[in-house]
C-alpha cells in the first residue's frame, strides 16, 4: 500500500512495498524495569508509550492492520498485584487514548476472551471499539486476555455447532472455513510477526495465520523499541523473497 510521502524514513524503505498486517509481540517490560531498578508496573507504563509511538508510525506508514499482544490467557497466573496494574493500564489507554485513535480513523478491535476481563476494564473495551466501529484507515486489534490454541478451540466449537445445526456439511469445512471464524476474520494474516527482548518463540500468539509470516527477533526490550527500528526492520523485511512454499 502507498503511504504518506511526508513520513520521514530512512533511504532504502520502499513506501510502495509495505506489508498489509504487522503484529507485535511486545516483550521485556519487566525486564527495562528490573535494569532501571523500578517496580515492574513501571516497565508496563513505559511500554504504553511505545505503544502509542508504534501506532502512529504504522498509521502514518498507510498499515492495514497492526496487531499488539498486549496481555496472554497465560499471563493471568502472573502475580496478582501485576495483572492488577496491567488492567488498569489497559483502561486507562481505552479512555485517554480513543479519542486520538479516532481522530485518526483507525478502528479498535479488541480479540480475546474479553469476557474474563474485569466488568470496568471489559465495558471501556466495548465502549471503545463501538465509538471506532466505523473507522477505516487502519485496524488496531488488541490482543487481551488472548490465546492462539484458544481462539482455535473457541473457532472449532462454532464450526460444529454449525455442522449440528444443518448450517454447514462437514465435506465443506476448508481452511477458509476456520479463518472465517477466528478473531482476525476477514482481515489478511500478518505479512510480518516482531517480537522484542531477545526471545525466540511465538508464545501461543497468532499460530493459524502465522503459517507464512515473516518473523523478526530484536534484542531490544520493548520500552526500547522505537519507530526508526521498526523502519530498519521494514527494510530487512522488503529484502525477504517471501515463496509461500513455492518455487
Amino acid at each position: 500500500m502507498k503511504s504518506d510521502p511526508m513520513i520521514q524514513v530512512p533511504d532504502g524503505l520502499d513506501l510502495n512495498a509495505i506489508p498489509a498486517h504487522i503484529a507485535f509481540i511486545m516483550d521485556g517490560n519487566g525486564r527495562w524495569a528490573k535494569k532501571k531498578l523500578m517496580n515492574r508496573a513501571k516497565g508496563h507504563e513505559q511500554g504504553v508509550e511505545t505503544v502509542e509511538e508504534v501506532v502512529s508510525a504504522c498509521r502514518e506508514l498507510g498499515i492495514d492492520v497492526l496487531t499488539l499482544y498486549a496481555f496472554s490467557t497465560e499471563n493471568w497466573a502472573r502475580p496478582a498485584m501485576e495483572v492488577k496494574a496491567l488492567m488498569h493500564l489497559f483502561k486507562r489507554f481505552l479512555k485517554t487514548k480513543i479519542e486520538e485513535i479516532n481522530k485518526k480513523n483507525i478502528r479498535l478491535n479488541i480479540m480475546g476472551q474479553i469476557e474474563r476481563l474485569p466488568d470496568d476494564v471489559r465495558k471501556e473495551a466495548e465502549q471503545a471499539v463501538e465509538t471506532t466501529q466505523n473507522n477505516s484507515a487502519m485496524i488496531l486489534n488488541l490482543a487481551i486476555s488472548y490465546g492462539a490454541r484458544e481462539e482455535i478451540t473457541r473457532a472449532v466449537q462454532k464450526i460444529a455447532a454449525k455442522v449440528r445445526s444443518g448450517e454447514l456439511e462437514d465435506k465443506d469445512i476448508t481452511d477458509k472455513t476456520i479463518s472465517d471464524h477466528l478473531y482476525t476474520a476477514g482481515m489478511p494474516d500478518p505479512d510480518l510477526i516482531i517480537r522484542t527482548s531477545a526471545e525466540f518463540r511465538l508464545s501461543n500468539f497468532l499460530m493459524w495465520q502465522a503459517a507464512y509470516s515473516e518473523l523478526f527477533f530484536t534484542p531490544t526490550l520493548w520500552p526500547d523499541f522505537t519507530s526508526q527500528e521498526l523502519y530498519q526492520i521494514l527494510i530487512d523485511y522488503q529484502q525477504r523473497d517471501r515463496r509461500f512454499g513455492k518455487v
